[in-house]
């Protein structure tokens, strides 16, 4: 029992927890005066420079500890992409919503300048992350970094394509703009191939675990939580549920 906790259950719940407080932290930060950003996103990114040198520490480092460092240096990294593209800072060269009427290639274009300086910098730290990465080390913090650039990214396509809840009372007021690129509809077909080949991977996983295929580390816990809260966070979109009440201490 006490060998499944090290190896299981605390890193799931670790990831639980980063995911949680880390979400609402960034949402009780947006809602603050703008007055406050500037601090914000001071401390923020003293806090990003310190965890680009966590991770190459623990890129170096296959322990467990490791990966622990590993997984928190990477949630640091995401929440000053989320600071800075909700605040408005580094969101794209469109800043006002979508021409009404706009269907096909038209919208998908201002779609995307509307996000295109924060994908892009999404990017450019995934591609920093690849070059620090030795040839022989940890792979947690890059690992980490892509799994939620890719599922970021299958979310943002599949509020473009249409879905029932696009989760716009997330957005914080300077950005509501952003909802009028959303489409409210029903599911697309992406969103039944993003998912399920998402849910493959976690339940082929999990079959490798189960049947001794691979070894089941801190670091690989960490990164199947990670896929499975965020297939959790494309199945919301989905169904009308009240995930708001998560962050309630968050969004007053």
């Amino acid at each position: 029992m006490a060998d499944a906790l090290v190896t299981v259950i605390a890193p799931a719940l670790f990831a639980l927890l980063c995911w949680w407080f880390g979400t609402g932290a960034i949402l009780w930060l947006v809602r603050r005066p703008p007055a406050t950003f500037a601090w914000s996103m001071a401390a923020l990114t003293v806090l990003l420079g310190l965890s680009f040198w966590t991770a190459r520490l623990s890129m170096r480092d296959p322990s467990e500890q490791g990966a622990y460092l590993a997984f928190a240096s990477v949630i640091v990294m995401w929440s000053w992409h989320e600071m800075a593209f909700l605040t408005g800072w580094l969101a794209g060269p469109r800043r006002r919503a979508l021409d009404a009427g706009l269907r096909g290639w038209p919208r998908f274009v201002q779609s995307t300048q509307a996000v295109l300086w924060h994908e892009l910098a999404l990017a450019a730290h995934l591609a920093v992350l690849w070059w620090m990465q030795p040839a022989q080390g940890s792979h947690v913090a890059l690992c980490t970094f892509a799994v939620l650039w890719f599922m970021r990214f299958s979310a943002k396509l599949n509020l473009f394509l249409g879905v029932p809840e696009t989760g716009e009372q997330y957005l914080p007021a300077r950005l509501r703009y952003l909802a009028s690129y959303f489409r409210r509809g029903p599911l697309s077909l992406f969103f039944f191939l993003s998912v399920g080949v998402s849910i493959a991977i976690w339940v082929g996983l999990v079959w490798q675990a189960q049947h001794g295929e691979t070894v089941v580390s801190t670091g690989w816990v960490l990164l199947a939580a990670l896929l499975g809260l965020a297939i959790v966070e494309h199945l919301i979109m989905a169904f009308p549920t009240p995930m708001q009440k998560l962050w309630s201490w968050a969004m007053p």
